[in-house]
């Protein structure tokens, strides 16, 4: 049983604030939403179509995932062209149809933007390979073999192998971090500083409210090809050449902040704009908050904690929050739960009988969270992985690293909209990627009908996030995170609201650190005051004096 307290008004105090401090942002991968022309892979005006189930929702924004000019070697994280859609997604018009959509109905839109590198088939590249001594010869990372021939360092790619790649015309190696069709921009070089911020202010121009910086921290390597360090063995599996080192010198450069600070004064010339760095890595942590400290540079960073996990325990969220204190000078973290490139929480932290209850439960932590809530497509509705075969694999990593490395594919399945249709009302043709028997019974048009549904509970969730200040921007205290229990205080305004999580599958006594005295706003799989606290059960009391 779910209960929620009546919604009453957001308090003025809170239109202070910019628009995305403790925004609830809806990741949207275009490519599996919703399939406009019958071609089996979703576009532009399939997301506009869609946007009042977004609105619905009670989310403050949409991320888009790249809808870029590319060959889709990495589906759209090889960019072509910056400033161009591709064709299977639609056209510049029907970008602009979407973001006046999207403003219509008080959504923002946040958008990718790939700064690290560019497909092989950019004009760019195209240049930069002729010869030494073009105009964009040192726009990428461009070195001499060693005597011997071998590579210019032993650095290794994210997807496998080494990440310098031959190249016969300029008898050179390029860089290239992940696939050998994405090389390098060298970011030390100010012309493409100039000309990446010219890309930001052509989508700015075109009424975009904020970016995800993706892979910013790949942006500059070291200029001296120092050989990469090995990295101790923990005893963890290790699946590619690249877990074989500590990166300490083809990322993370310390000019990285310098280039963050000319992205952030071209935002700040326009209205409220948002800024989340992606970051990953062993010093992911440190890193965030290098790109986030001070009024200059981002906004926030979008953490990992979550997305690899392989279980949601109390102690992992008392340390992801704790580990961006209130007034230390650093942003205002970001949480996910799951991405495009992340497997499904569901399948990852609960057994398969107990994904119901541990839905509910994980969308009231997600609304409690200090931070901005990132919901990734299809999260409402309580999508697990899909097991793809490797025969209708899509992501090159997965490929590559078969079957050591679990396909992100599972986790890109189109989004079910009707579970009468055979393919789920995504689209008239035979999607790209297969939406699984247990998803298409998690329809949209099923759960909306449904009173009890995880969708119809994300919807009241979320407006009960948006009419209290200390869930939507409080300060946050953790009270308890043992075993199986975790106790959260948050406060703003005046208001002070306590969390109650029960992440074991096991009955839990009553936490004496949680009020006994409160008005409770909600609860889920049967959670109640003063009482034992049911396996998963969850709930949020204001305090009462």
């Amino acid at each position: 049983m779910n209960r929620l307290s009546p919604i009453s008004a957001a308090p003025a105090s809170q239109a202070a604030s910019p628009w995305w401090r403790g925004a609830v942002i809806y990741q949207v991968y275009p490519r599996s939403f919703l399939d406009t022309n019958g071609d089996g892979i979703g576009d532009l005006p399939g997301v506009t179509a869609r946007l009042d189930h977004i609105a619905a929702l009670g989310v403050d924004a949409i991320w888009l995932s790249p809808f870029f000019t590319s060959p889709m070697k990495d589906f759209g994280y090889d960019v072509a062209d910056y400033c161009g859609v591709d064709p299977i997604f639609g056209t510049l018009a029907d970008f602009d149809a979407l973001v006046a959509r999207a403003h219509a109905l008080g959504l923002k839109v946040m958008i990718d933007q790939v700064y690290a590198h560019t497909s092989d088939q950019h004009a760019w590249f195209a240049e930069s390979r002729q010869d030494r001594t073009n105009p964009k010869a040192d726009w990428y990372v461009w070195a001499d073999a060693k005597p011997d021939g071998s590579p210019p360092s032993n650095w290794q790619s994210v997807f496998g192998g080494p990440a310098w790649t031959w190249d016969a015309r300029r008898g050179q190696y390029y860089l290239h971090n992940f696939l050998a069709s994405q090389p390098q921009l060298n970011g030390h070089n100010p012309q493409v500083q100039d000309a990446l911020l010219g890309v930001a202010r052509f989508w700015l121009d075109r009424g975009v409210d904020g970016f995800r910086l993706d892979a910013l921290n790949f942006a500059m390597h070291d200029p001296a090809l120092t050989d990469n360090p090995p990295a101790p063995d923990t005893g963890a599996p290790r699946t590619r050449p690249f877990d074989f080192q500590l990166r300490k010198h083809n990322q993370s450069h310390d000019d990285i902040p310098a280039f963050i600070e000319r992205i952030r004064a071209l935002t700040d010339e326009y209205r409220a704009v948002f800024t989340m760095a992606e970051v990953g890595g062993n010093e992911a942590l440190s890193e965030m908050h290098l790109y986030t400290s001070g009024v200059q540079r981002l906004n926030s960073a979008y953490g990992f904690d979550f997305l690899y996990a392989d279980a949601l325990t109390p102690r992992l969220v008392a340390q992801a929050l704790t580990a961006w204190p209130e007034g230390a000078g650093i942003g205002w973290p970001s949480w996910a739960f799951e991405n495009h490139d992340a497997p499904r929480a569901l399948s990852r932290w609960c057994a398969p009988q107990d994904r119901e209850a541990f839905a509910r439960l994980k969308m009231l932590l997600l609304v409690s969270l200090r931070g901005n809530p990132i919901l990734y497509q299809g999260e409402e509705l309580g999508l697990t992985q899909v097991e793809i075969p490797f025969d209708k694999l899509q992501d090159p990593e997965a490929i590559a690293n078969w079957p050591l490395t679990l396909s992100r594919d599972g986790a890109r399945t189109p989004m079910p909209w009707t579970a009468q249709d055979e393919h789920g009302g995504f689209s008239g043709g035979q999607p790209w990627l297969p939406l699984g028997e247990d998803n298409l019974a998690r329809a949209v048009d099923r759960q909306a009908a449904d009173p009890a549904s995880l969708l119809c509970l994300t919807r009241d969730l979320l407006a009960l996030r948006r009419s209290h200040p200390a869930l939507r921007e409080g300060t946050v205290s953790v009270l308890r995170a043992d075993e199986a229990l975790l106790v959260l205080r948050r406060e703003a305004d005046g208001q002070a609201v306590q969390c109650l999580f029960n992440l074991s599958p096991a009955p839990r006594d009553w936490p004496v650190e949680l009020t006994a005295r409160g008005a409770e706003l909600a609860a889920v799989n049967g959670a109640a005051m003063n009482t034992e606290v049911p396996a998963y059960g969850a709930l949020i009391v204001e305090e009462m004096e």
